[in-house]
């Protein structure tokens, strides 16, 4: 005959748990305040990329947002790994900052090449063929410097 059907071996409550010591207050209060802090590098770094891509002229808030963003990741990151709080918190803000990093390369070029990014975009937006797109592109190749080309 098998083993055994009786109904305590089918009930997955009984039997050794693993062990889950309960936080104490102060951990607690320290997640609270590094949740608290994520979620406002979230939105900052968000913001940074809504902000760019509304348009060029507002550059200089989007690289307030985006160094806000960086240093607030890095507080975050700090606290993640002091505290040792959850692993989806540290995916988050190691994903966030790479994204800040790329945010910080994209406003930089858009500062070295303000007055290209700012007639491309002005050309784009009244552009509503597929052809108009394609000369404003023509348009923003042809005024970079040769050796981006």
């Amino acid at each position: 005959m098998g083993g055994s059907r009786r109904l305590e071996n089918m009930n997955p409550d009984v039997g050794p748990k693993p062990s889950q010591q309960p936080r104490s207050e102060a951990e607690k209060s320290a997640l609270g305040v590094t949740q608290i802090l994520f979620r406002a590098f979230l939105l900052t770094a968000l913001g940074a990329f809504f902000v760019f891509s509304l348009n060029v002229n507002y550059v200089w808030l989007s690289a307030i947002l985006t160094l806000a963003g960086l240093v607030l990741g890095v507080v975050v990151l700090v606290r993640t790994l002091k505290y040792k709080h959850p692993r989806l918190i540290l995916f988050g803000t190691i994903s966030g900052l790479i994204v800040s990093a790329v945010m910080c390369l994209l406003i930089l070029t858009s500062v070295l090449f303000f007055n290209q990014v700012s007639t491309y975009q002005d050309c784009s937006r009244g552009a509503l063929t597929e052809s108009a797109k394609t000369q404003c592109m023509t348009q923003l190749e042809n005024s970079m410097p040769r050796p981006l080309r």
